[in-house]
């Protein structure tokens, strides 16, 4: 089934048209039937036998977008002005700036932003250094620290390369819950030296958001840097892709009647997500967990298990179940998908237990397609924007580093991850609870504040802030 068209690969058109009647028409007509969908069209600007006018139009990849163009060329009447990739000027000179909080007007202000006057603020810091998390950028400040080796479904495509999706990260940060954030993309080739160079340019930042570095590497990196650093260390492929999990399947046993303890789960992919998912379902209780990877269930005992499956083997599947994917997930309630495309299909889902929970996150094409689950599952979800149900970080990160900057964290714990699950699935009424609205739209901008909130009070339980 080909992918549906998507403002990821949106194009813009600015047109002439012929000034008479049915130009337009069979304009539209065109796009439609090349299999894009129009998305605007601006206001029509009249220049003598000429009409002028800007269409947006979504395709399904740069191969349909081509192919549009030429459909719109090869119409009488019509000339294309000008046209351009959306998603690429969106990211044209990036997507992030530097802005100022203090005016600079006089010499009585800059005498105050710099010298002489920051040489005061400059040895309050020395003499109390905690106060460096008041009176500097520190206080509201996370880097997104990535090396590139596991960006998106791209892999291990380096650092430069990364850097669009770190800026998207920053971005976010800032829409959705006021945090400022840098991407920190580094030229490296060892974890050891991530692990080095953050601590290096850590007197900077009042957090650390790692992000796509790939398993096991990431592990390492992320306990070495929170047993170094006196700041939140937080790996959103793990962490973020967990909490927003759970939330969902709180949500999904709400409306199944379920109950965490008695649910058996099968998680395909062990990589770092699928790992740090079955780490947060066992701290909230679920039942019996079994993790699945190229080479079947997880077990103790078994061979080729690097330390992070080796952790999971020895925490999960107690009654050592063997065998493939399709195999293990026969009885079972709940499917967590974080691998690849099209690993199962409508036949496992009926030797699942009845009403089964599926959440098949891979992206861009996930394990199952929701339409081939449709009628079997009774809560579906992906992790797509154009199906119901998306399991999206964006829920998560941003909220938790503006509860543990609030708070002063020094960390951010079990409990607090537990703490922004239990937000976000508050955060879906009870009156709106249904089987395609089991998570808040990303686009709620009072989640990340709720899990702020929750974070915050979390971190003071623990006893972790400053």
């Amino acid at each position: 089934m080909p992918y549906l068209p998507t403002a990821a690969y949106s194009i813009h058109l600015q047109v002439a048209l012929d000034n008479v009647p049915n130009t337009l028409g069979r304009l539209a007509t065109a796009i439609g039937e090349a299999g894009a969908n129009i998305m605007s069209m601006g206001g029509f600007d009249v220049r003598g036998d000429l009409l002028v006018n800007d269409v947006v139009a979504n395709c399904r990849d740069e191969e349909h977008a081509a192919a549009v163009i030429a459909a719109v060329e090869g119409q009488e009447g019509v000339e294309i002005l000008h046209w351009y990739d959306r998603t690429f000027d969106m990211h044209e000179g990036g997507k992030i700036e530097v802005v100022s909080l203090a005016e600079v007007n006089d010499r009585h202000d800059l005498s105050m932003a710099y010298t002489p006057g920051v040489a005061r603020v400059c040895m309050a810091i020395h003499d109390e250094p905690a106060r460096a998390h008041d009176l500097t950028i520190k206080k509201n400040t996370v880097a997104v620290v990535t090396d590139g080796t596991a960006v998106l479904g791209l892999g291990d495509i380096g650092p430069a390369a990364a850097m669009p999706v770190m800026e998207g990260k920053a971005l976010l940060f800032k829409e959705f819950a006021g945090v400022d954030a840098f991407p920190v993309c580094l030229d490296v080739t060892d974890p050891q030296e991530i692990i080095d160079t953050v601590i290096r340019i850590a007197p900077t930042f009042g957090g650390i958001n790692l992000e796509d570095i790939a398993a096991p590497a990431a592990f390492d990196v992320e306990q070495a840097l929170r047993e170094a650093l006196d700041i939140p260390v937080f790996h959103d492929d793990q962490h973020g892709t967990a909490v927003v999990t759970l939330a969902a399947l709180w949500n999904a046993c709400r409306l199944t009647g379920r109950h965490l303890a008695d649910l058996s789960v099968v998680v395909a992919g062990m990589g770092a997500a699928g790992v740090a998912v079955g780490k947060i379902l066992l701290d909230a209780g679920v039942g019996e967990i079994v993790g699945t990877d190229r080479q079947g269930a997880v077990y103790e005992g078994r061979d080729e298990l690097n330390s992070a499956k080796q952790w999971f083997a020895e925490h999960t599947n107690r009654d050592r179940r063997m065998g493939t994917l399709k195999e293990v997930l026969a009885g079972t309630d709940v499917f967590i998908g974080l691998s690849g495309p099209g690993l199962i299909d409508a036949a496992d889902l009926r030797t699942m237990n009845p009403d089964p929970i599926v959440f098949a996150m891979a992206n861009p094409d996930p394990e199952i397609r929701p339409e081939d689950a449709d009628g079997l599952a009774a809560v579906m979800a992906t992790g797509r924007s154009d199906y119901p149900n998306q399991i999206n970080n964006v829920l998560a990160f941003p909220g938790i580093f503006r509860g543990a900057l609030d708070a002063g964290a020094t960390d951010v714990t079990e409990n607090m991850k537990l703490a922004a699950a239990k937000a976000i699935a508050d955060s879906v009424p009870e009156a709106d609870l249904c089987p395609t609205f089991v998570v808040p739209s990303v686009f709620d901008k009072s989640v990340p504040y709720r899990v702020a909130e929750a974070v915050a009070a979390a971190a003071v339980a623990d006893g972790v802030c400053r």
